[in-house]
């Protein structure tokens, strides 16, 4: 803590050296991903450490136990390739844990290896290790490039590629591919397309897995996550939706080159504008009509932006996290009329600083943005150390800036591992909107309150 006292505001560029990332590894992202697939069972296959670090951390997010199997690599593994381990695990866990399905994700070391994924699959197919009706599918996630959100995009492409087919029993159904987002945001994605009276195949879908009810009865693999004969019938729907390109854009074009189901990318259906522009692609896509229903929430989403302007108008943000979360909220932000400056990701990818532009689009002349692997908390620090901000929103990483510089911090994204209320209330839609204005006023205000003297501390604000 008393290191950050240290950050200066002379900023250094860098060009091989991270501190303190702005992003995690990809194996957390694919295993997220897997676990909104029913009875499926992700499997890191590597060393035990690393499963371990990637279940702590999904664990310390969600407050839920996460499942995962590992290869449990020794140093004969590492030298001599991890098949056998890979070939053991499969019969193993499809006699003890019977799920539908394995997905097994790559880390560092069987990465380094260079183990071939598909043909110790294709062995243990001909070994008679994986029973009828059951799958083994894989993504490689290699921990030293990328990002968590590369690694959530692998696997949900991999879903398409291991099971959506094409038939001549075409559905009026639409594909959503909602990205990475909470539990809950997915629950309020469905509520939002049941009431349009859309028919919809969401994947993945974590609600009811790690949002899921204490029924006071054990439950390995809980009720939730979308079925493999729905991953299956995605390949004849009328067409997808994909929200957050870096999350879900993968995918949606996999099944538009597989399948030949047409894809709509759209950024994350997070405050006022995106979705509306959600909204409108569901109704054009399914050919519907709005329910009265969402208008009216949408107005009462209108009605606190307005009335409740003069505290978010000209305040300063700093953002850092997911490129699709950054995108959308700093648009939701400009809507409030406030201004975010400072906006960071570790997450690579060619098309982030340009999708921001365009929500910037001139409004906000002073924004810095940057994108990559020194793109951290330290340089966020450092924008700070330099001209001061009125509001940080990111994952829990932020808690340390905002103790040391006195500034109101909204947790947003991932991981938040000191809060709860995350997985179970959604930001997306026009209820997420409220709860995020909710959330932002009473940080500002907090602060504002605490920082009042005698004489302006009002009852009334």
């Amino acid at each position: 803590m008393t290191l950050l006292r240290h950050t200066t505001a002379d900023v250094k560029e860098r060009s091989g050296l991270t501190i303190n990332p702005a992003k995690t590894c990809q194996p957390i992202g694919a295993m997220y991903a897997a676990l909104g697939v029913r009875n499926c069972l992700p499997h890191s296959h590597g060393s035990q450490g690393c499963c371990a670090y990637h279940r702590s951390t999904l664990t310390r997010h969600y407050k839920e136990p996460v499942m995962a199997a590992t290869s449990s690599f020794t140093e004969g593994s590492s030298v001599f390739g991890g098949q056998s381990n890979l070939l053991q695990a499969i019969e193993n866990i499809f006699t003890i844990y019977k799920p539908d399905i394995i997905a097994v994700h790559t880390t560092c070391l069987s990465e380094t290896i260079g183990d071939d994924i598909p043909q110790i699959i294709a062995k243990a197919k001909e070994e008679g290790k994986i029973p009828a009706g059951k799958f083994v599918i894989h993504v490689n996630t290699p921990s030293y490039v990328g990002s968590h959100v590369v690694g959530f995009s692998g696997m949900v492409k991999s879903l398409v590629d291991y099971f959506a087919v094409a038939t001549d029993d075409k559905r009026r159904t639409i594909n959503i591919i909602p990205g990475w987002v909470e539990p809950s945001d997915m629950r309020e994605i469905r509520r939002l397309t049941a009431a349009l009276g859309v028919e919809t195949i969401i994947f993945p879908d974590t609600s009811d897995v790690l949002d899921a009810p204490q029924t006071g009865q054990r439950q390995f693999y809980p009720d939730g996550g979308t079925p493999v004969e729905s991953l299956r019938k995605a390949g004849d729907s009328l067409s997808t939706i994909a929200l957050g390109l870096s999350a879900s854009g993968a995918a949606a074009r996999a099944l538009d080159a597989k399948c030949k189901v047409p894809c709509d990318i759209l950024e994350l259906p997070i405050g006022l504008r995106a979705t509306d522009r959600f909204i409108d692609a569901l109704r054009r896509a399914a050919r519907v009509h709005v329910p009265e229903a969402l208008n009216r929430e949408r107005g009462r989403l209108v009605d606190v932006m307005s009335d409740m302007h003069q505290y978010f108008y000209n305040k300063r943000v700093a953002l850092w996290g997911d490129p699709d979360q950054l995108v959308a909220l700093s648009e939701f932000l400009i809507d409030l009329d406030m201004r975010p400056v400072y906006v960071v990701t570790g997450t690579p990818g060619r098309e982030f600083e340009a999708r921001m532009a365009r929500v910037l689009a001139g409004k906000i002349s002073e924004a810095k943005v940057r994108q990559g692997s020194c793109a951290d908390m330290f340089l966020m620090h450092q924008w700070i150390k330099e001209q001061p901000v009125d509001l940080l929103i990111g994952n829990t990483y932020g808690k340390y800036i905002a103790r040391d510089e006195n500034i109101p911090f909204v947790r947003h994204g991932f991981p938040i591992m000191d809060r709860v209320g995350h997985s179970y209330f959604p930001t997306v839609g026009y209820q997420g909107g409220l709860r995020l204005l909710e959330k932002i006023l009473d940080a500002v205000l907090a602060h504002k309150d605490r920082e009042s003297s005698e004489e302006s501390f009002e009852l009334v604000m």
